[in-house]
């Protein structure tokens, strides 16, 4: 096979694998997902019901849908998405971080399909998916054009990407980095690069210039008085999450 480029950052997957351990401790390094995985859950499933044109009341509403989760980590996503019917493959190119992933998911009764590949390796094998949740990865590539129209070429006609990451701003800088790593200690000092960070605007026309339809984007805010995440329309200055179609 003939080589192709990868953005994969070693100095980023090496964080990563540092802490693969913990994925699954709610009150450990990987706090601030679990508070917010819900947040991410529900913008998730209502993309994907709204695109399909799914029940979410259903027992197995995405049934017949195949997911893929880049970037998956210790499985905070793809379980859930299992759950609800979905055949998923979960890669990272972080391989301290599988192990983890697989024990869970059979101490839980799953069937996830977890590999250690990247997003470039994928599509150049041929990998076709109907749903791509992309969560929190682009911050953490070395050539996010690159990586993000590999997501697409993973894409069926139709098909749905899900990409989720910060923005770029003195706030996004007092609050994700200084807040998290510094005051609040939830991750380790150097887990995010603010020059890393990625716009709402910017975003979206990388997702164009990879081949994709931006139809939505929202904001991820955590309120530090109810210590609780919510969806909203208009505060993007921090978490911020889009949604995109692959033209059929």
């Amino acid at each position: 096979m003939q080589a192709h480029p990868n953005t994969v950052d070693p100095s980023e997957i090496a964080k990563f694998e540092a802490m693969a351990a913990e994925w699954w401790d709610p009150h450990g390094k990987f706090k601030p997902l679990h508070m917010l995985n819900p947040c991410r859950l529900d913008y998730i499933t209502q993309q994907i019901a709204g695109e399909f044109d799914r029940d979410l009341k259903a027992s197995k509403p995405f049934d017949g849908l195949r997911l893929l989760d880049i970037g998956c980590g210790g499985g905070l996503l793809s379980e859930p998405m299992a759950r609800l019917g979905a055949t998923v493959v979960g890669a990272d190119a972080a391989a301290g971080n599988l192990p983890v992933a697989r024990i869970h998911a059979e101490q839980s009764g799953l069937q996830i399909d977890y590999r250690h590949t990247t997003a470039e390796d994928m599509a150049a094998a041929g990998e076709q998916f109907d749903v791509v949740l992309n969560m929190e990865v682009v911050e953490h590539v070395a050539d996010p054009l690159s990586y993000l129209t590999a997501t697409q070429h993973l894409l069926k006609p139709g098909g749905l990407e899900i990409c989720s990451t910060i923005n770029r701003n003195p706030k996004s800088y007092a609050m994700a980095i200084f807040g998290a790593e510094v005051v609040m200690r939830w991750l380790p000092r150097g887990t995010h690069e603010w020059n890393k960070f990625i716009t709402p605007d910017e975003l979206f026309d990388l997702l164009r210039q990879a081949g994709l339809e931006p139809v939505d984007r929202k904001g991820f805010v955590f309120n530090p008085i109810l210590w609780s995440w919510s969806i909203s329309d208009r505060d993007l200055s921090v978490n911020y999450v889009t949604a995109s179609v692959k033209p059929g």
